[in-house]
């Protein structure tokens, strides 16, 4: 990949909402005030059919980010030359504003585990990771965003903490970062240190995109479920964030147990009014 290649991340700005598939027609026929939508790729590799319809409806109205679960860029697999081809085929196709995937590992012996595995804090794992990272771009034929996922184990093994390693691979890598601010709030929870002390940790010219999302309280530890609404603490966490980083393109995500569209709204609709309180940004809600 050119070094000189560019994100066009600012096609997309304010805060945007997961696009998913019990919410197509609604969005067609209403075409609801949304700055940006955020696909899941994976659900769009199969040429043709009803969801690739859909979204191409959709597409003439609205910028569009790519976030894909299968690029498994901690994994000791080959990389898949297949799953990169399609994607980069629908990211010519669609022309997303940015593509991303998380900072984990998803198979083993080319078995997809279907969990988003955190990887140990090493130089080992922080050359190899930079490696495949490149690799993807040079595919894909511009930089992608690395997303930091929610865990629930530690490595004994690890040499540095999360954001130290994240900040490191993006640097070497020359890719961004996708900041999850629930999955950091998540891993602090569960692992016992400062959220704050992660967002400060973070190079701030790295930063392209936030997600925002509701977890799971099972009492022993939260579980990252983007089942819903924003818990307060994520709000308050997002608040230091755009302190920190400014208006950085936010996207809300809800996939299970998926309510009507006017409830996504309303928490997009809170995140921006955030964003345009703390950082004197102002966008339009509609898409021209």
């Amino acid at each position: 990949m050119d070094n000189n290649v560019t994100l066009s991340a600012d096609n997309i700005h304010g805060a945007g909402v997961g696009l998913r598939s019990s919410h197509y027609s609604y969005v067609i026929a209403n075409h609801p005030p949304v700055p940006w939508f955020e696909i899941l790729t994976d659900n769009y590799l199969i040429e043709g059919g009803s969801p690739l319809h859909n979204l191409m409806r959709i597409r003439q109205d609205y910028p569009m980010a790519m976030h894909s679960v299968g690029m498994s860029l901690g994994s000791t697999d080959p990389l898949n030359k297949d799953y990169l081809h399609k994607i980069k085929q629908l990211a010519d196709l669609i022309q997303p504003s940015v593509i991303s995937d998380h900072l984990c590992w998803t198979s083993i012996d080319n078995q997809c585990l279907h969990e988003l595995l955190p990887l140990p804090y090493t130089e080992e794992a922080i050359t190899h990771v930079v490696q495949r990272i490149k690799e993807v771009q040079d595919h894909l034929e511009q930089p992608i965003l690395i997303e930091n996922v929610s865990s629930y184990l530690t490595y004994k093994s690890s040499q540095i903490n999360e954001w130290e390693f994240i900040n490191t691979i993006a640097e070497q890598a020359n890719c961004y970062i996708l900041l999850d601010i629930n999955n950091i709030f998540v891993s602090a929870q569960n692992h016992n240190f400062a959220p704050t002390d992660y967002l400060q940790g973070i190079a701030i010219d790295r930063v392209k995109q936030f997600h925002l999302a509701g977890y799971t309280d099972l009492q022993t530890h939260l579980l990252d479920t983007h089942s819903d609404k924003v818990h307060p603490p994520v709000w308050e966490l997002y608040k230091t964030a755009l302190k920190r980083f400014g208006p950085v393109p936010t996207l809300l995500e809800w996939d299970k147990e998926i309510p009507e569209f006017a409830a996504l709204l309303q928490e997009m609709q809170s995140a921006q009014h955030f964003m345009d309180e703390i950082t004197g940004a102002k966008h339009a809600d509609a898409v021209a």
